[in-house]
């Protein structure tokens, strides 16, 4: 797997647009991209746009992380 950030010029807090991380299987192929933000996380596979992606706020990713989420 390779992740990479698209844009990071500073160190700076996560606002409202958040950040984007682009996600790559070994052998180069886009997978996705995660998108942090202030509100929690949006999984985008393959071109899937910010609108049509995957919400999750953070309690639910950290539940999720716990082993919580049902």
């Amino acid at each position: 797997m390779k992740v990479s950030i698209k844009d990071l010029s500073v160190f700076m807090e996560i606002k409202n647009r958040g950040i984007e991380l682009e996600v790559r299987d070994t052998h180069g192929y886009h997978l996705g991209d995660l998108i942090l933000s202030k509100a929690g996380l949006i999984w985008c596979t393959g071109r899937t746009t910010r609108k049509n992606g995957i919400k999750r706020s953070w309690a639910q990713f950290i539940e999720w992380m716990k082993g919580e989420e049902k």
